[in-house]
């Protein structure tokens, strides 16, 4: 792959990690086909992170030629919100994709240039948009969710991840509920999870609304990029099926569902 040069210009820019077409794995969309772009940074640490590689910017994007093809390009960062646009509209053959998912890293990290770039792929494109975020960035989720249209939020653990982010979690979800922008949340579950944290996370969502669905998501076993020496490790069935019926006394909609992708070997 040869690398090619993007426009300097004073532009607003981004700085990504890919654009490729894919299946989504985990959440609500489970199994449809979607357009990603994935924003390099992120401003947490999950120890059972499995995109470490976005937590930096990297000096260079690759973008897939063709949808679903894994034939990659490879562009210099930053890059300008016109070549973002042409890379999506490239990713879009009528017919093909549900929606274009916003991931990263933490995709509101670049929220004053989503603010530019989401109307126009909207237009462009005439998909819906779906934004994956750590859920701890409400300011900038304010300046974006007139354009969204889906919502998924991750509900950090400490047990599990290593963050806690409740009191953020709480004001964030508040604003999506309030904007009446289809919302779930995800929580990652793992076999050191803390019951006691499980129960207040559904105790914070119940209070903004018990019909927000839930879903759990067992990790997928790996070794915590953060601590070389821990291992993380998916819960047991029997863990499983308890925290599920232990949710359920305070919300409505708690579904188990783990990283399909990885099943399907999808990026």
């Amino acid at each position: 792959m040869t690398t090619k040069t993007t426009a300097t210009a004073t532009t607003t820019t981004a700085r990504l990690v890919e654009v490729f077409s894919a299946i989504q794995g985990e959440g609500l969309n489970v199994g449809t086909r979607q357009i990603f772009i994935r924003f390099a940074l992120c401003d947490l640490r999950c120890h059972f992170c499995d995109s470490s590689n976005t937590w930096n910017a990297p000096n260079v994007c690759r973008i897939e030629r063709f949808p679903g093809s894994r034939d990659f390009e490879v562009y210099s960062n930053p890059v300008t919100l016109s070549m973002l646009l042409q890379w999506v509209e490239r990713q879009n053959i009528p017919h093909l994709h549900d929606s274009i998912s916003l991931t990263g890293g933490e995709p509101l990290l670049h929220a004053s240039f989503l603010v530019e770039f989401l109307p126009q792929v909207r237009s462009a494109t005439q998909l819906p948009i779906y934004l994956e975020t750590g859920g701890h960035r409400s300011e900038q989720l304010a300046m974006v969710l007139p354009y969204l249209d889906s919502v998924g939020m991750d509900f950090k653990l400490e047990s599990v991840s290593g963050e806690k982010r409740f009191v953020e979690h709480a004001r964030f979800l508040q604003l999506c509920d309030d904007s009446q922008v289809e919302v779930f949340v995800k929580i990652i579950i793992s076999a050191s999870t803390d019951v006691v944290e499980l129960e207040q996370a559904a105790q914070i969502i119940a209070k903004i609304n018990r019909s927000i669905p839930i879903f759990l998501q067992p990790v997928t076993p790996l070794v915590s990029p953060i601590h070389a020496e821990k291992a993380i490790i998916a819960p047991s069935p029997d863990q499983v099926l308890r925290w599920q019926a232990d949710m359920k006394r305070i919300v409505k909609h708690v579904r188990v569902v783990p990283q399909t992708h990885k099943m399907l070997n999808q990026l």
